[in-house]
């Protein structure tokens, strides 16, 4: 159970990485979960490629679901026991004709598991170790201050009882010797004992402020930490999260260290005030007086806990649209979006003290943005109390229902903004006010900026704007003006958030080859390896091809995408070269070049009488075609006629995993025999169908310069197909075969897509 045990001590975001391994087309993660000894100790890997193994392993896995039932009901713990009958019920009806679809469906799962906590091993890598270990020092230091703080509350009052003490002696003595004669033989001691108990307050005197200016400095060490360098860290890391960088970003360590530290500032506080109680009162006893010092040390204790106090206001989870939840940072026109804020210095005393106001674009100059800058604003006064209402106990207020409406659109003419819509930068700025320890702090934060749009078609841009913004500038600097000049970003940069982009959308980053491509792309002959804003977001952009290619991966390949099934990125040059050196049959899934909506192809080998390979590539297949039949059927009911044959030439994905190890799972289509419907009809398929000469010929080399151009000249197919006995329907001049095999009929034919040689 290691691996399982180390995915549950997972931070959430990552976790959910792990939920979305598991469902109706992979496995039940509850089955995961309860049997998870049993599942890690067998070979699902070797019996993938198996079929005797995956049948020995399925028989056993019933068995042993039989003896954990039986075991349950021994123990009279059948309603608190997980549902054995029913995960021995799913399984039959699920696997019992195929074992080896259960061994290949829980031998990716592992695989995948274990690149999940690899990723976070690379993510971590050699900073893992001394982070932990940075961390481990300073909770040590903030342990050691509140230790410390304790101590001197006790020293001080140790101190305060002692000057009681030797207040009482003085009041009191002289009267009972007068009272009683008997008693002024012992006079001589007690005298000697006071000039004792006073030597012992003179010192504690002395030391007790020493061990209290100790206390600030070491404080001041910390507090320089906490605001220098953790919150800046931290926020840098919520800043490539919002690109979707897998990290981290939970505030639990600096909640904790901002409230112990907070804590021992506000007690310093009160100590002082009492050591300057007791000074007042019994300077005079011992002729030197600590007001002055006194003063100082409390001034310098106020200047910290003002320091940790206005930088205590952090935004948790920036601006996002509901509809937009992996694009945060856009803001549409009156559309509602969210945020959240929180107060890391956690004491109860500060529940409902804190009022949190948010403002849009305050203090910031027209001037440093453009003219024509556009003015917004909220559109109702949302201002809301912190208060500890949450499950994690922490001082949080969440603004759910935000929105904006412009109140002064850009200018015309001659003071036209020199910045378009989806370049200009805006701000949130929450503000509130604290009192606390006779001090009135006057706290702010603010979002990281954000963009504005009006219209859904803007999305795309704008997203570009808010990687190049966030990949540029630290969330410090706030330099809303960058788009007004936007500086180049190195390739080493963009490449990450890129990878990240797919990571999000479709759980698995780019590779080097990938990469390597779009980089080729966006990057060219650069000698600095340098990235231009306007090769990235302007014209003929490359990123509205990427962005398309996100949205193919998002609505219709996320699981192709996540088993790694899809290379994508790689030109049809390359992928003739991987090709041609492969078996027979050998095809792989690329990204359309020319299409910017996002389309995808498939390219597979074939040899010719003499052996002499041919690489073929289909007309790419768009959004809408998928959204009718998803692309696993696809290959799979994909047709080739040549010679009067009809085939599917898809068999192997490359280098040489068998198409049904790689796609079966996941087709919807299924194989029947063949029967007629109840009202008198036979059920029927629908297959795309390509019709190529034969022999293929090599395609001029002038005509390979367009990745996506159709270079076959075809003959007429339709006398072919109907020689063949089937009946042909050419919807727009495409041809779509239907066969008299039964299978799923569709609502809206896809469009044919004949190969290219």
């Amino acid at each position: 159970m290691a691996q399982w045990q180390d995915l549950l001590r997972l931070d959430s975001s990552l976790q959910s990485r792990v939920r979305q391994l598991y469902g109706e087309t992979t496995f039940p993660r509850d089955i995961r979960h309860f049997l998870c000894f049993w599942i890690e100790s067998q070979d699902w890997d070797s019996a993938a490629v198996n079929e005797a193994q995956a049948n020995t392993y399925f028989s056993s896995f019933l068995l042993h679901l039989d003896e954990q039932w039986k075991r349950s009901v021994e123990e009279n713990n059948i309603l608190q026991a997980p549902d054995y009958l029913r995960m021995k019920n799913y399984l039959k009806e699920n696997f019992e004709n195929n074992p080896l679809n259960l061994a290949i469906r829980l031998s990716w799962c592992l695989k995948e598991e274990k690149k999940i906590l690899d990723s976070i091993s690379q993510e971590q890598g050699c900073m893992g170790q001394s982070m932990e270990q940075h961390w481990t020092e300073l909770h040590n230091k903030v342990s050691k201050l509140k230790q410390q703080a304790s101590e001197i509350k006790k020293e001080i009052k140790m101190l305060e009882n002692l000057n009681e003490k030797l207040d009482f002696i003085l009041k009191t003595w002289q009267s009972k010797v007068e009272q009683h004669n008997g008693l002024a033989q012992s006079q001589r001691f007690v005298e000697m004992e006071c000039y004792k108990l006073t030597d012992i307050i003179l010192q504690k005197r002395q030391i007790v402020p020493d061990r209290v200016v100790s206390i600030l400095k070491c404080a001041e060490q910390i507090v320089t930490t906490l605001t220098d360098v953790e919150l800046p860290a931290w926020k840098h890391k919520q800043q490539m999260s919002c690109l979707g960088r897998p990290v981290d970003t939970s505030l639990d360590h600096l909640q904790q260290w901002f409230t112990t530290v907070a804590e021992v500032l506000l007690e310093i506080h009160k100590q002082l005030q009492k050591l300057q109680e007791q000074d007042n009162k019994y300077s005079s006893c011992y002729g030197v007086s600590l007001a002055a010092s006194l003063a100082e040390m409390q001034t310098f204790g106020q200047s910290l806990l003002a320091k940790l106090l206005t930088n205590a206001l952090v935004v948790e989870k920036q601006p996002v649209m509901q509809s937009l939840p992996q694009r945060p940072l856009i803001i549409k026109t009156g559309v509602q979006f969210k945020v959240t804020v929180r107060f890391l210095a956690n004491i109860p005393d500060f529940k409902c003290m804190l009022k949190v106001k948010p403002v849009f674009d305050k203090d910031v100059e027209e001037t440093k943005t453009g003219s024509g800058f556009r003015l917004f604003d909220f559109n109702r006064s949302d201002s809301k109390v912190l208060d500890v209402d949450t499950p994690d106990r922490g001082l949080t207020a969440e603004f759910d229902h935000m929105s904006i409406t412009e109140k002064r659109s850009r200018t015309k003419g001659l003071c036209e903004s020199r910045l378009i819509v989806t370049e200009e930068l805006h701000i949130i700025k929450f503000v509130t006010e604290l009192h606390s320890a006779g001090q009135t702090f006057s706290i702010e934060t603010s979002s990281l900026p954000v963009i504005v749009v009006s219209s859904s078609n803007q999305v795309p841009s704008a997203w570009a704007s808010i990687i190049w913004y966030n990949m540029l500038c630290q969330s410090s600097s706030m330099n809303l003006s960058l788009f007004v000049s936007p500086p180049p970003l190195p390739w080493t940069q963009l490449s990450q958030a890129l990878s990240w982009q797919f990571l999000s959308v479709g759980q698995r980053g780019l590779d080097d080859d990938q990469l390597s491509m779009l980089r080729d792309k966006l990057v060219g002959d650069d000698p600095d390896d340098l990235v231009h804003w306007s090769n990235f977001s302007k014209n003929e952009c490359a990123w509205i091809w990427i962005d398309g290619i996100l949205d193919l991966i998002k609505k219709y390949l996320v699981d192709l995408w996540r088993d790694g099934s899809i290379m994508g990125f790689v030109s049809r040059g390359r992928a003739r070269l991987l090709l041609q050196t492969t078996k027979t049959g050998t095809f792989l899934l690329r990204f359309s070049e020319s299409n910017k909506d996002g389309a995808i192809t498939f390219s597979w080998v074939d040899r010719d009488a003499n052996g002499e390979p041919h690489v073929h590539s289909v007309e790419p297949y768009i959004k809408t075609e998928l959204k009718t039949i998803s692309l696993p059927d696809i290959l799979y009911r994909y047709s080739l006629t040549t010679q009067r044959k009809t085939r599917n030439p898809l068999i192997y994905l490359y280098p040489d995993i068998h198409k049904d190890v790689a796609f079966k799972r996941y087709c919807k289509i299924t194989e029947e025999s063949s029967h007629q419907s109840g009202n008198g009809y036979v059920n029927r398929k629908l297959i795309s169908v390509s019709v190529n000469p034969t022999p293929p010929p090599s395609p001029p080399a002038v005509l390979l310069e367009d990745d996506d151009m159709d270079m076959d000249t075809y003959n007429d197919p339709t006398e072919l197909l109907k020689e063949l006995g089937f009946d042909v329907f050419w919807p727009s001049g495409n041809p779509l075969l239907y066969s008299p095999l039964p299978v799923s009929s569709f609502e809206e034919p896809p469009s044919p897509h004949p190969p290219i040689l």
